[in-house]
C-alpha cells in the first residue's frame, strides 16, 4: 500500500475529537433533513421521531466510522467480531441507545394509550353536531349565489385564462391550487400563479409572483388580478429555498404542527396564506383537531397566530378532517364494541363533498349514510369551514352518486359528466344541483334531482330554466301548489321553439328575438303552444 493511500482517511485519535466528529456529522445530516422535510419539533408530531430516530443512526453510523471499528485485525472470527460491536456500542453510544429506546417506547405508548378502542367517548365528543331544520335554515338561495362550476372545472378556466396574458404567460402558469371562498359577497375560487420552471424562477424571484387569478363560480368568469408593481407574492409554494411557504412558517414556528396552508385574499383582494394549527386531543398522537390558525401576508412574509381567526377567513377546516371527525361520532355513537359487531345507529359520512355560501361563510357539504354504505342517505351535514359549527339534516333520500347517474341518465346522448351534487333549497324541498360537463371540463347544462324522489329529475340550459323545470314537475307530482310554479309575462317574436317530453308530458322551449333564454310552456296547460313556430308572435 503506498504511503498516499494510508493518509486518506483521517480519523480523530482522541475520545473527545471523535465524539466531536460525530456531532457535527449527526447535525449536518439532520439539518439538511430539517430543511427538505421540515418535520415539527412537537412530541406529539409523528415525524418529530422519524427525525430523532434518524438522528441516532446517523451518530452510531458515524461513530463506527471514526473508531475505525472494521479496520481492526485482531478479530479472528465472526463471533469474536460480533462481540466486539456490541461491547463498542455499550461503550461509545449508550446515552444515543437510551435515547433511541426511550423515544421508541414513548411513541408506542403514545399509540396504544390514543386509540379509539380505549377513548371511544373522547372520539365520539371531537365534533358537536346540532339538528337543524333544512325549510328554517337553509333559505332558497338567488341565482347570484349558486355555484355552477366544481374545482377541476374552475381550474381548468384560470389555466385557460392564463392565455391570454402575453407578458406572463412565457415566465408564469396557473397554480392548479385554488381555494374556494367568499370574496365580496360572491362565491370564487382563488389560485396564484407559479413560476414556469427553475430558471424562471431566478430571473423573477426578485419580483415575486405578479397576480392571482380569480374565477367566478357563478358567472364562470376567469381573470388574472395583477398586482401593484413592485408588490409581487415573495412566499408561495413554488418557491425552492427559504421563502417557500411551508419552510418559512417552519422556520417562524418550529414547534406548530401545521396543515397545508391554503391560498386566499381579504375584502381588499390582499392575498394571504392560511395555514391552520393541528392539535391532538386524545393521548398523544389521537383526536386530531385544529385551534386557530398563522396567517402570513403572501407579499412581505409577516405571519401572526390567531386563537380566533379573523371572519374574513374561511378555511380553517379542511373537509376530510370534518368529515373524519363526523365518522367518529356516527360510527361510536353506541362505543366501540357495537361499532364493530352490533352497529346500532351507526353512520358514515358518504364519498365526496361540496361547497355552498350561506351568511358570508363557506360551509362544507357531503351525504350521511348507514354503516353498510347502501344506496341511500339518511340525511346530510352542513358544517362551517371557519368556526366548525356543525348541524345534521334529516333528508332521506338517495345518495350523490345516485343522484348524479340519475341526472346524466337523462342527458346520455350528449355524454355529459355529472358534478359532485351541491344541496340546495328548492320550494322547501331538498335538492340536487348538479352542473353537467363536456369532456373539456365546460359546464354545458344544469340538472335538479330530488332527494327524497331522485326520479324526478329536470335539466336546463341555464339555472333559471332548469329551476322552472324542475318546480313543474314537482307540481305534477303534486309536492308544491299551484301558488308556488314559476310565471313569467313576456311578448315577442320567437327565434326558437325545441321540445322534449318530461315525465309523460309535452313541454316547449321558446327563445325570443333578442334573449338568451328559454321559457317554458307545459303543453297540457297551454295547448296551443303546439302550433306555434319560429317568426310568430
Amino acid at each position: 500500500m503506498s504511503q498516499n493511500s494510508k493518509k486518506k482517511l483521517h480519523i480523530p485519535t482522541s475520545k473527545a475529537g471523535k465524539i466531536l466528529t460525530n456531532l457535527l456529522v449527526t447535525l449536518a445530516v439532520g439539518g439538511a433533513y430539517f430543511y427538505v422535510s421540515l418535520p415539527a419539533l412537537n412530541l406529539q408530531s409523528n415525524d418529530f421521531y422519524s427525525f430523532m430516530i434518524l438522528l441516532c443512526v446517523v451518530y452510531v453510523v458515524s461513530a463506527l466510522i471514526t473508531s475505525g471499528f472494521k479496520g481492526q485485525k485482531e478479530a479472528v472470527s465472526a463471533k469474536e467480531q460480533v462481540r466486539e460491536y456490541f461491547r463498542f456500542i455499550k461503550q461509545q453510544c449508550l446515552p444515543v441507545g437510551v435515547l433511541l429506546l426511550l423515544l421508541m417506547a414513548v411513541a408506542l405508548v403514545g399509540q396504544v394509550i390514543s386509540m379509539p378502542i380505549f377513548r371511544a367517548g373522547a372520539y365520539r365528543d371531537l365534533l358537536a353536531v346540532e339538528d337543524g331544520e333544512f325549510a328554517q335554515d337553509i333559505g332558497q338561495i338567488s341565482f347570484s349565489e349558486i355555484p355552477t362550476l366544481d374545482r377541476n372545472s374552475a381550474d381548468y378556466l384560470g389555466d385557460r385564462q392564463m392565455g391570454t396574458l402575453s407578458d406572463m404567460v412565457s415566465q408564469f402558469e396557473y397554480s392548479n391550487d385554488s381555494t374556494q371562498i367568499n370574496y365580496q359577497g360572491r362565491p370564487v375560487r382563488v389560485a396564484p400563479i407559479a413560476y414556469a420552471d427553475l430558471v424562471k424562477w431566478f430571473t423573477n424571484r426578485g419580483s415575486g409572483l405578479p397576480a392571482y387569478v380569480i374565477v367566478d363560480m357563478v358567472t364562470q368568469e376567469a381573470k388574472v388580478v395583477r398586482l401593484p408593481e413592485g408588490e409581487g407574492m415573495k412566499y408561495s409554494f413554488s418557491e425552492p429555498l427559504n421563502r417557500n411557504i411551508m419552510r418559512h412558517l417552519r422556520f417562524q414556528y418550529p414547534t406548530f404542527m401545521l396543515s397545508t396552508p391554503q391560498f386566499e385574499i381579504d375584502e381588499e383582494g390582499q392575498p394571504w396564506w392560511i395555514a391552520p394549527r393541528i392539535i391532538k386531543t386524545i393521548g398523544l398522537f389521537g383526536g386530531t383537531d385544529i385551534k386557530g390558525a398563522v396567517l402570513c401576508n403572501a407579499i412581505t412574509g409577516e405571519s401572526q397566530y390567531y386563537e380566533e381567526v379573523p371572519a374574513w377567513v374561511d378555511n380553517v377546516y379542511t373537509p376530510e378532517l370534518i368529515m373524519e371527525q363526523y365518522d367518529y361520532h356516527g360510527t361510536l355513537i353506541n362505543g366501540f364494541i357495537n361499532s364493530v359487531l352490533g352497529q346500532r345507529d351507526v353512520t358514515v359520512t358518504t364519498q365526496g363533498y361540496n361547497y355552498i355560501a350561506l351568511n358570508d361563510d363557506v360551509y362544507m357539504y357531503t351525504g350521511v349514510t348507514s354503516a353498510n354504505a347502501d344506496q341511500s342517505n339518511l340525511g346530510f351535514l352542513l358544517s362551517n369551514q371557519r368556526t366548525k359549527e356543525t348541524k345534521f339534516y334529516e333528508a332521506p333520500g338517495a345518495t350523490e352518486k345516485a343522484a348524479q347517474a340519475s341526472a346524466m341518465g337523462v342527458v346520455q346522448d350528449l355524454g355529459y359528466t355529472a358534478t359532485f351534487p351541491l344541496l340546495l333549497n328548492i320550494s322547501d324541498q331538498p335538492t340536487y344541483f348538479i352542473p353537467l360537463k363536456d369532456n373539456p371540463n365546460l359546464v354545458k347544462s344544469y340538472a335538479m334531482v330530488n332527494v327524497a324522489q331522485y326520479q324526478i329529475v329536470a335539466t336546463g340550459a341555464t339555472v333559471s330554466q332548469c329551476e322552472q323545470n324542475y318546480i313543474q314537475l314537482l307540481n305534477n307530482r303534486g309536492l308544491v301548489s299551484a301558488e308556488e310554479l314559476p310565471t313569467t309575462q313576456v311578448s315577442g317574436v320567437i327565434d326558437d321553439i325545441r321540445s322534449a317530453v318530461m315525465d309523460g308530458n309535452s313541454y316547449y322551449f321558446i327563445r325570443l328575438q333578442g334573449e338568451a333564454v328559454y321559457y317554458s310552456i307545459s303543453a297540457a296547460d297551454n295547448p296551443v303552444v303546439v302550433i306555434l313556430n319560429v317568426g310568430d308572435s
